[in-house]
C-alpha cells in the first residue's frame, strides 16, 4: 500500500528554518540592497536571526509539514 507524504510549500522552506526545540527562525528584512545610505548602527542588528511570533506560527503551520506549537 502507497503511503502519501504531505507536500510543503519550498519557498517557506528557504525562508523558515527550526530550532532544537521546535520553535521558528526567520531572518530580519532590510538587509538586501539600498544599504549605501543606511548607518552601520542601523544595519547591525538585521544581521542576527529572531523567532517567529506565536500568532505568525500558526500561519507557517499550514506551509510547512512538521512545525509544531
Amino acid at each position: 500500500m502507497k503511503k502519501y507524504k504531505q507536500k510543503g510549500k519550498k519557498a517557506a522552506k528557504k525562508r523558515f528554518s527550526l530550532t532544537g526545540t521546535g520553535k521558528v527562525r526567520r531572518r530580519k528584512s532590510g538587509l538586501r540592497h539600498l544599504l549605501e545610505h543606511r548607518s552601520s548602527k542601523n544595519k547591525r542588528p538585521k544581521r542576527s536571526s529572531q523567532l517567529l511570533s506565536s500568532a505568525d506560527i500558526e500561519k507557517v503551520q499550514a506551509l510547512i509539514p512538521g512545525v509544531r506549537k
